[in-house]
């Protein structure tokens, strides 16, 4: 579609690009929701660790849910999700650091990967298998944890986030994830990139929900529908054209978020907000690692953790090599 037929719709900005998400909301069906795309943030993560493909890709999946969800929040602090499982990826984490920072690391039993890739059984849910998923709401130290716990029985992030959502918020949510490798002219090797769409249906209308958001896009087709008329059955038309979603299309590098909602609701009309960047951004420090090894250990601890005279600890997300000598610990105590 041509930028002189977006820009005839009121975008009054540049298309939000990679490593964002887009705030909208289909007035006239009673929704909300948001749209992620990530590019160089998610290859980052992923491509750091070299991950199995099926593990990437899973991996993925659970970063982009994460941009969904904790991107909705308006805290200073930080939404970790978190998975616990029996599966041949028995762990998942995923950090965002309000109010733009992603951070996710996966732990997998590579012989029990290489049984399930024999046989064919790598779709998320078969990757996790049996277990539970918590999504953790930290606004800090002077603030209580929010926490909700779900079943997970071998489905996929899709399916958990729509029970999430059911029984925590009771929110009617429906939610597309989508991860691809892509190669680009000129480079060594493909690069990872991802899109998600997180969609919820209001009881009334939403204008009032963003309006703390400056407009800047007002996809609409006057001759669709009455401006008055409400659509009696307007999620069951959101969901239903959300469905309709290829992987390819979310995931897709030349479609932004922009194109992508005004291609599913140009008919009914589609309001987007200010985008919002996303970046990889790992949270750890010398000063945060030396805290927890005064604190959390002995000194007769730090001493059989020291090889070589030095205390090596790793970090899991972003692989930055921490060093300590144990005997600083003794002159702060």
């Amino acid at each position: 579609m041509p930028d002189t037929v977006m820009n005839s719709l009121g975008l009054d900005r540049p298309e939000a690009g990679d490593d964002t998400v887009v705030p909208f909301t289909l007035d006239k069906l009673d929704t909300r929701g948001r749209s992620v795309r990530l590019g160089t943030a998610l290859d980052t993560i992923l491509s750091r660790h070299n991950y199995p493909t099926p593990v990437a890709r899973l991996l993925g999946e659970a970063v982009v849910l994460a941009a969904l969800i904790g991107t909705s929040l308006k805290f200073d602090g930080r939404f970790i999700m978190q998975t616990h499982t029996d599966g041949p990826v028995n762990l998942i984490v995923v950090d965002f650091d309000a109010p733009d920072g992603l951070r996710g690391y996966a732990r997998f039993d590579h012989d029990a990967l290489v049984k399930a890739a024999e046989s064919g059984r790598t779709a998320p849910g078969e990757l996790l298998g049996h277990g539970h998923l918590a999504m953790t709401i930290d606004q800090g130290a002077d603030m209580e944890r929010y926490q909700g716990i779900v079943a997970l029985e071998g489905e996929s992030l899709e399916d958990v986030a729509h029970t999430y959502f059911m029984q925590s918020e009771q929110i009617p949510t429906m939610v597309r994830l989508a991860v691809a490798e892509f190669q680009q002219k000129g480079d060594h090797r493909p690069h990872w990139r991802a899109g998600g769409l997180l969609i919820q249906h209001l009881p009334e209308h939403g204008q009032a929900v963003m309006a703390d958001l400056p407009g800047d896009g007002d996809f609409s087709n006057p001759h669709a529908v009455d401006p008055d008329f409400v659509e009696p059955d307007g999620w069951t038309e959101a969901k239903t054209l959300v469905a309709t979603l290829e992987d390819l299309e979310l995931a897709d590098p030349d479609l932004s978020s922009e194109r992508l909602l005004f291609r599913l609701y140009h008919e009914t009309g589609v309001r987007v907000f200010t985008p919002a960047a996303l970046v990889e951004r790992c949270t750890c420090s010398p000063d945060r690692i030396e805290a927890m090894l005064a604190t959390s250990f002995g000194a007769e601890d730090r001493a059989e953790m020291a090889v070589d005279g030095q205390i090596e600890v790793v970090c899991e997300f972003c692989s930055t090599a921490y060093h300590f000598n144990p005997h600083q610990f003794d002159a702060k105590h």
